[in-house]
C-alpha cells in the first residue's frame, strides 16, 4: 500500500465514539479525535501548502528527515506532524475493553525484556504518570525485536529509523481531563484494558519478519 502523502487526511476512528466506555466516554473521544487530532492534521497541511517538494513525502519521511527540511517549516512539521502521527497510533492502538492480553511472540518478548507482563505494566504506567507536563509513553521495538519503553514530550516521536512504535498512551490532559480531571494515574490504569494486543502483535511480527 502506498504511503499517505499531502494533503493528509483525518483518519476515522476504527470504532464507534462510545466503544471505549467506561474507560473513555464518548464526549472525551469526540473532542480528542474531532478537534485536537484534526487540528494537527489541518495545521500540518497548512504548513506544507507552499512546499511542493515536501508534499511528496510520507508522514514518516517528514519526521525522520526533519533536519533536512526548510528551517521555516521544521518546527511546524515537528509539532503538527508528530501530533498527527502520535494520535493516529494512539487511536488505532485501542479497542473496546474486553480483557484481551498479549499472546504469541509479543507476549514472549514482554516476558524476556521486562521479566513478566506485570513488570512491563508497572514500568509502562510509571513512565506515563511520571512524564512531566504533556507527552507520551511508548512501547517500541528495535530492528532486532528488543522491546523498550520510551517517554516523549509534547508531540515528539521516537527515532523512527531506530524504533518501531507498537502502541502508546497519550498523557496530554486533553486525552482524559473531561472525564478524569487531574487523575492521570486512574486514566492510565484504565487504558491498559483498551490496548489492542492483536494489532500490536501484528506490528511486532512485521518487525521480526524484516529484521536483519
Amino acid at each position: 500500500m502506498q504511503a499517505e502523502i499531502y494533503p493528509f487526511v483525518v483518519r476515522p476512528l476504527p470504532y464507534e465514539y462510545g466503544a471505549l466506555a467506561p474507560v473513555l466516554d464518548g464526549e472525551t473521544l469526540t473532542f480528542h479525535h474531532d478537534r485536537h487530532y484534526k487540528t494537527y492534521v489541518d495545521n500540518l497541511n497548512d504548513a506544507l501548502a507552499d512546499y511542493p517538494q515536501l508534499q511528496k513525502m510520507s508522514l514518516k519521511e517528514l519526521l525522520t528527515k526533519m533536519d533536512s527540511l526548510p528551517a521555516a517549516v521544521r518546527t511546524s512539521v515537528r509539532n503538527n506532524g508528530g501530533g498527527a502521527f502520535n494520535h493516529e497510533l494512539y487511536f488505532d492502538g485501542m479497542k473496546s475493553p474486553m480483557g484481551q492480553l498479549p499472546s504469541g511472540e509479543l507476549a514472549e518478548a514482554l516476558n524476556r525484556d521486562f521479566g513478566s507482563f506485570l513488570q512491563w505494566k508497572a514500568q509502562m504506567k510509571q513512565a506515563a504518570i511520571s512524564q512531566f507536563g504533556s507527552g507520551w509513553a511508548v512501547l517500541v521495538s528495535d530492528h532486532q525485536g528488543k522491546l523498550s519503553i520510551l517517554k516523549t514530550a509534547n508531540q515528539d516521536v521516537p527515532d523512527l529509523e531506530t524504533y518501531t512504535p507498537l502502541f502508546l498512551v497519550d498523557v496530554w490532559e486533553h486525552a482524559y481531563y473531561l472525564q478524569y480531571r487531574n487523575r492521570r494515574a486512574d486514566y492510565v490504569e484504565g487504558w491498559f484494558d483498551l490496548i489492542n494486543w492483536k494489532k500490536a502483535g501484528r506490528r511486532y511480527e512485521e518487525v521480526l519478519r524484516n529484521k536483519g
